[in-house]
């Protein structure tokens, strides 16, 4: 299993060239199972992990999802990209605190973004979000670990889908030191191309987080380095308790457990799992 500095530095060669996966595990067990498919890199996702502990997106406290970016590169022998969400607070001196107690995880990139979880007034104002980038910046080069930062600009996820304004906030985030741009709610082939191009050679994120004609090879073909799929898979996984619990409480059927995993496969997959790493 590669050591921190390791998967750090394998992580950042995976944006030098090429496109890849990086799916969203929220929780040991659903990270385990996405290694096991092959995939290069995991994300952990905000969304996914807030759900498990009955909170709901954006209101996790800070310490319990240290916790938990920390158990998920603990337990993976493939870098772990963090959604640190906004910092965990407002002030850049409060960002740059909280991104030092990020590195210290061991994840082996962490994203930035713009929204201010307040609907009133979605996003921060551009020099605000701009002095928080650079002050996230500052704190991972302040480590001297070599953690990747992305830079996220929310206008299309929180009721402000204006592409001109996106680019010229991922532009400005690339300026200040964002070694990777993400502008999540892009769903066409025109505005993920404008915003790939706009700020190249930095790499880009694109987020497929709800069904979608756009292959990875469409996406690829873009320029695109990085495709994630935020809390899509756990939305997933909700999707089918809730259909099934549903169907029990409110018709007395079982037939939602037809789609079930079976629980052999998944005691065979987790054994072996725990083997390996034993004999590791």
């Amino acid at each position: 299993m590669p050591d921190i500095a390791e998967k750090r530095e394998i992580f950042r060669r995976l944006h030098d060239s090429g496109c890849f996966v990086i799916p969203n595990p929220w929780d040991v067990g659903s990270a385990r199972y996405l290694q096991h498919l092959g995939f290069k890199a995991l994300a952990t996702t905000s969304l996914g992990y807030a759900y498990t502990t009955g909170y709901a997106d954006g209101e996790v406290p800070l310490g319990l999802m240290l916790d938990h970016i920390a158990e998920l590169v603990e337990t993976s022998d493939v870098p772990v990209n963090a959604d640190f969400e906004g910092g965990f607070a407002h002030d850049p001196e409060g960002v740059a605190e909280n991104v030092t107690a990020c590195v210290s995880t061991g994840a082996a990139g962490l994203s930035i973004e713009d929204a201010t979880g307040d609907k009133a007034v979605p996003l921060y104002p551009f020099e605000q979000a701009l002095a928080r980038i650079k002050a996230a910046r500052a704190a991972i080069d302040k480590t001297g670990e070599q953690v990747m930062l992305t830079a996220r600009s929310e206008g299309f996820i929180r009721g402000r889908p204006d592409m001109d304004e996106t680019i010229r906030r991922l532009q400005a985030f690339a300026e200040a030191g964002a070694d990777c741009l993400y502008a999540p709610g892009l769903t066409s082939r025109e505005e993920m191309k404008a915003v790939i191009e706009a700020v190249a050679p930095k790499p880009v994120n694109i987020l497929v987080g709800w069904p979608s004609t756009l292959s990875v090879q469409d996406i690829a073909s873009l320029g695109a380095r990085r495709i994630s799929v935020g809390g899509a898979l756990a939305r997933s996984a909700w999707g089918g308790f809730m259909r099934a619990a549903r169907q029990i409480a409110e018709g007395g059927s079982f037939g939602g457990f037809a789609d079930a995993a079976p629980a052999a496969d998944l005691n065979a997959l987790f054994r072996e799992d725990r083997q390996k790493r034993s004999d590791a």
